[in-house]
């Protein structure tokens, strides 16, 4: 029996959702998937389909989340199903909502140099996570995106922040996370920060990272 992944998509258009959705889609049907595409978030209300499913892909850049839409989402990657996402399309996906914050693993807050910045993803070569075995690391040119990040994930991929015009910079330098995994309840969640247009994953390496994080991820 195939496995079942739902992939929601919508939100706001600037992030190409409904063409990053069918990138997805197409990735997991290429792994033996079943792979549905819904555009409303109504798709999350039946909670049994949902702990049926192996695969939950946020593609839904802000918005507003009800909580009879969020609690069966909670409820089923508790029970074990997986989620995987990118950029703000998972981890930018409902600013009114901490409870989907705290599933995902973080919030995007800013990017400092807009999009076109050109920055280092690089592995980070302690962990031995089967996700980024053998990936070198690579160079994009894309948004880079500062996160508030919850302090239980397996970093997988960094990025350095350099000094910018700003009050953050008093920081100094800033190593954040592009790529991480964690868990919630039974369920494996992983995220990864590229995917402002759907081209990023024209690289090689970041179209391979999403494979195996979904891939990872699903029960």
């Amino acid at each position: 029996m195939s496995k079942q992944a739902l992939i929601v998509s919508g939100g706001w258009d600037g992030h190409q959702p409904k063409e990053v959705a069918d990138l997805f889609a197409e990735m997991l049907r290429e792994e033996g998937f079943e792979a549905e595409i819904a555009y409303t978030l109504d798709a999350f209300l039946d909670e049994e389909r949902l702990k049926a499913l192996n695969l939950i892909v946020p593609v839904w850049t802000m918005g507003e989340i009800s909580s009879e839409q969020l609690q069966p989402v909670l409820k089923a990657v508790e029970s074990g199903v997986g989620m995987a996402g990118c950029h703000g399309g998972m981890c930018d996906s409902f600013r009114n909502s901490v409870e989907w914050q705290f599933l995902t693993g973080s919030q995007w807050v800013a990017h400092p140099f807009n999009d076109g910045v050109e920055y280092e993803v690089r592995m980070n070569r302690p962990s031995s996570s089967p996700i980024i075995e053998g990936i070198p690391d690579f160079t994009v040119t894309s948004e880079q995106y500062y996160l508030h990040v919850d302090p239980v994930v397996d970093v997988l991929a960094t990025t350095t922040f350099r000094i910018s015009e700003g009050p953050h910079s008093a920081n100094g330098e800033i190593v954040m996370p592009v790529v991480y995994t964690k868990r919630w309840g039974n369920g494996k969640v992983f995220y990864n920060s590229l995917g402002h247009q759907v081209n990023i994953f024209d690289i090689p390496e970041a179209r391979e990272l999403m494979r195996r994080g979904m891939l990872w991820a699903a029960k």
